[in-house]
């Protein structure tokens, strides 16, 4: 996912001078072109987040689109203080990217899991906050991130996910992408848990139970559309995320359906508001704590109707 993006963004580069990419002494497998090919385009601040978040905003408010670059803590908790004060209040042109999101880095521990930063990144005013499911969509992202005005932030993945999508999408900033259809229930995910959601429901056909699959890419501003209708139309709604069940997609699903007066069958399946007490593998940690498909099938089970 990562790959993808970073390739759509130089090729968008290599046509628009505006686009410039700073990054935090990061990205040094897949940001080569930019360093060698488009140098005036290119920047690297060092390890110093702040600096390179606030540099960023100069050049935005220069006129340049200004993408920054590192793994998702650094760009986002580390220096939090410019992305509100700097980045958001001054509503400027800078698309924070973040690799390696969830537990892409799951090796690494607690200081490297990118398990929170979906909700604070939520709160942040006049912020779009994008996840991908996937590398098409991921090249979709970088090609509406530099037409969108204003700030945004995308968390990608690393660890080489599988493309899901077949072919051209129609990928748009706040329109959730039906992967699936089903009237029985909706699974409703953000960013890798695609996969997942997709190999639930194919399980979940075997027992002639029907799931709509959305991919939401977009966490802000959040598809209601999508979300009311699914729960209008299957009145069940699992949403599915590599994040806190605190203030990502499970939450605002939930304030959503709270205030709709919907009646709906509602979980969310996601992490504890707790650190990892364990580090191993994206894939490891994805099972040690339910978020991989064996366990998601469990959940879901449980919460049809009988």
């Amino acid at each position: 996912m990562r790959t993808a993006f970073v390739n759509a963004l130089y090729e968008l580069a290599v046509r628009d001078p505006r686009i410039v990419l700073l990054t935090g002494d990061l990205g040094f497998s897949v940001l080569e072109p930019f360093r060698d090919n488009l140098p005036a385009q290119y920047v690297n601040a060092g390890v110093a987040e702040q600096n390179m978040t606030s540099i960023a905003v100069g050049m935005a408010l220069s006129g340049k689109i200004a993408f920054t670059y590192s793994i998702a803590n650094f760009p986002t908790l580390r220096c939090l203080e410019q992305v509100r004060n700097d980045v958001c209040y001054h509503e400027a042109n800078v698309k924070i990217v973040a690799v390696g999101g969830g537990f892409a880095y799951g090796a690494a521990g607690a200081s490297h899991h990118a398990t929170e930063e979906l909700g604070v990144m939520r709160l942040m005013p006049n912020l779009t906050v994008v996840a991908p499911a996937d590398p098409v969509e991921a090249r979709a992202a970088a090609a509406a991130l530099v037409e969108h005005r204003g700030p945004c932030y995308v968390r990608l993945g690393k660890a080489g996910e599988p493309t899901l999508h077949q072919g051209e999408i129609d990928f748009r900033l706040g329109c959730a992408l039906r992967v699936r259809d089903g009237r029985d229930l909706t699974l409703i995910s953000t960013g890798s848990m695609l996969k997942a959601a997709l190999g639930v429901a194919a399980r979940l056909a075997e027992r002639s139970v029907e799931a709509r699959v959305l991919s939401m890419h977009t966490l802000k501003p959040l598809d209601e559309e999508a979300v009311l209708a699914a729960a209008r139309d299957t009145g069940t709604i699992l949403t599915l995320e590599q994040h806190s069940v605190l203030g990502g997609l499970g939450g605002a699903v939930a304030e959503l359906l709270a205030e709709s007066g919907i009646p709906v069958r509602f979980r969310r399946v996601g992490l504890p508001s707790a650190f990892s007490p364990a580090v191993g593998s994206q894939e490891w940690l994805e099972r040690q704590h339910g978020l991989d498909e064996e366990s998601i099938l469990g959940a879901t089970l449980k919460l049809l109707p009988s």
